[in-house]
């Protein structure tokens, strides 16, 4: 912004003026006294709101000092673009005269340069209206609430290059670097588009720090590097500016060991290989298998990335003999049996939507059952045997904060399950069920787990989390289609699959508490039940509570929940969260 500068030209004509005036005056009379104080040259602006600011009063000495201060006070109102002094002798000591040059009265506002917020927008932030004299103080506080915008939106880059005052029109030049070239290097086998991808700009968007730095949170937590470095460079254009990501990779393939033991059930347990960046692709494969009275053996493959343009989609194959499974009735054991499974499964998706918080992902799946070696009966014998083909949808709207290294936000899922006497299934029913998680950062604990522990900060928070499941269905449910509950996804604390029915709620809520970097507590409590064609009941619910800890290792995050059912108390160790 440019100012009419006579500060020094005021100063010497000052110096002249008083000493032209001490010499006028007798010697008896050595300090002139101030006969009267006014302002000359205002307009709009009022004389009583100039002179509250001067500290030169009638009847006081003439001071040198004070009139260059009162001066500066002038100035510093804002509305004037010219200040001067007049001092001229009057019958009772010296008359001072303050002669001001106000500023135009504004006719408009306008911006240039901008393309991320409109004139519309960056006027809501001006407080600089048409009809008022220009304040060039006021017009700085706008200008500060103008970038304080764009700061806190992420664009730091962004500067105001000048402010042209034309008469009375305003016009306010902004600079909005925009991205440059993004050279990623550093990476041998990960494919360089699906590091590109991640980052959500592109060459010619504006600058966006917040976007960026969450863009790079998001290539850290997904395990593919040890470490990703950004730094930048000037762009080929001079309102740009290159990104240079640089990565250093890591091991992706690990082999990964879930055990689970219950008091009366016994050990169980299994390994598996996987890799969560297939041939460099970003996908996921695994093969597996768990021994015990639950074994199984599975191949999965995956492509977990989609967005508007890119689908999603995995296919896999599961075969699962179980012995000794125990079916049960409301929670009792009405018979025991073995079972074998052979299950493949086909699905995909994308995101929509243009905040690409929804998605929709459609599995084919089908399933071949046998039931056998029947015992220890008391009246049931109910089980599925056959094939069960059906289409299952989900619709998700994910509300979190994609790229924070801890979740916030929320995740609703509605699901719908149609089986279908087709491509050899023989059963015909539908399944919906709707699952929400939540997900909040806890305030107010920090100063006390920090003197406790010292590892809360603002990106490794205490975090509470709870998700809640509630399912219906119609049609007549096999064995194998009914909602389970129990085990160590759903209700900790209980044999897997123990309560079993045609509708069902679930309820789990966790308090995450990091107690160093790499280790954290968990305290949680599951409730939950399914029912058998008798409508969901509250009042009937099964419920688990405990404590577990997660260590993050190179296999990944290793989990031990420890649980106390209604029943028995049960141990499990797996990886990641259980939601």
């Amino acid at each position: 912004m440019k100012e009419i500068n006579m500060r020094s030209w005021r100063t010497a004509c000052l110096l002249c003026l008083l000493a032209a005036l001490l010499g006028a005056v007798p010697a008896s009379a050595q300090d002139p006294v101030v006969a009267l104080v006014d302002v000359e040259g205002n307009e709009h602006v009022v004389s009583q709101h100039i002179l509250g600011v001067v500290r030169t009063k009638a009847g006081e000495p003439i001071s040198r000092e004070q009139l260059q201060s009162d001066v500066e006070a002038i100035y510093a109102l804002g509305f004037f673009s010219f200040v001067d002094i007049n001092l001229y002798s009057v019958a009772d000591g010296v008359g001072v005269t303050f002669i001001v040059k106000e500023n135009p009265v504004v006719e408009s506002v306008s911006f240039s340069g901008n393309s991320i917020y409109s004139d519309e927008d960056l006027l809501k932030l001006v407080f600089t209206t048409p009809g008022n004299v220009f304040n060039r103080v006021f017009f700085r506080h706008d200008l500060d609430r103008i970038q304080e915008k764009y700061h806190e939106d992420g664009y730091v880059m962004v500067k105001i290059a000048d402010v042209k005052v034309e008469g009375g029109m305003i016009d306010v030049q902004i600079v909005e670097p925009r991205v440059g070239n993004i050279i990623i290097q550093g990476n041998a086998k990960t494919k360089t588009n699906v590091i590109a991808r991640e980052i959500k700009m592109r060459r010619g968007d504006p600058f966006n720090a917040t976007v960026l730095r969450h863009s790079i949170n998001k290539l850290q937590n997904k395990g593919y590097f040890e470490d990703v470095n950004v730094g930048f460079e000037p762009g080929e254009e001079p309102d740009e500016t290159d990104i240079i990501v640089t990565v250093v990779e890591q091991k992706t393939a690990k082999v990964g060991l879930s055990i689970s033991h219950g008091t009366s059930s016994g050990w169980s347990g299994g390994l598996t290989y996987s890799d969560t960046n297939w041939q460099g692709l970003g996908r996921v494969g695994e093969v597996g298998f768990e021994l015990g009275d639950n074994s199984q053996y599975w191949v999965t493959y995956s492509e977990p990335y989609m967005d508007r343009n890119n689908y999603a989609w995995k296919v896999g194959f599961l075969k699962r003999n179980w012995e000794d499974r125990y079916y049960y009735r409301k929670g009792v054991r009405q018979l025991k049996y073995d079972e074998d499974m052979k299950n493949i499964y086909l699905g995909a998706g994308k995101k929509f939507g243009k905040d690409e918080k929804y998605s929709w992902f459609v599995t084919l799946d089908w399933r071949d059952i046998d039931a056998y070696n029947i015992r220890e009966q008391t009246g049931v014998d109910d089980l599925t045997r056959g094939k069960i083909f059906s289409v299952l949808g989900t619709l998700t709207r994910d509300n979190t904060d994609a790229y924070l290294s801890y979740p916030k936000g929320d995740v609703i899922d509605l699901n719908v399950e149609q089986a279908m006497e087709a491509l050899g299934g023989e059963y015909s029913y539908t399944k919906y069920w709707l699952q929400a998680r939540y997900y909040t950062p806890v305030l107010g604990l920090e100063d006390f787990l920090n003197r406790q522990f010292g590892a809360i900060d603002k990106d490794n928070p205490v975090v509470f989390a709870a998700r809640v499941r509630v399912g219906f269905s119609s049609g007549e449910l096999p064995t194998a289609g009914l909602y389970s509950v129990g085990g160590t996804g759903t209700l900790r604390g209980y044999d897997g699959g123990e309560f079993e029915g045609t509708e069902m709620f679930l309820g789990n809520a966790e308090l995450r508490i990091p107690v160093q970097k790499a280790f954290s507590l968990v305290v949680f409590y599951d409730a939950g039940n399914a029912w058998l064609d008798e409508g969901i009941d509250f009042s009937d619910l099964h419920d688990a509570w405990g404590i577990g800890v997660r260590v993050k290792t190179p296999l990944g995050n290793f989990r031990v929940d420890y649980a106390q059912g209604e029943t028995e108390n049960r141990t499990h160790f797996g990886f990641g969260e259980m939601f």
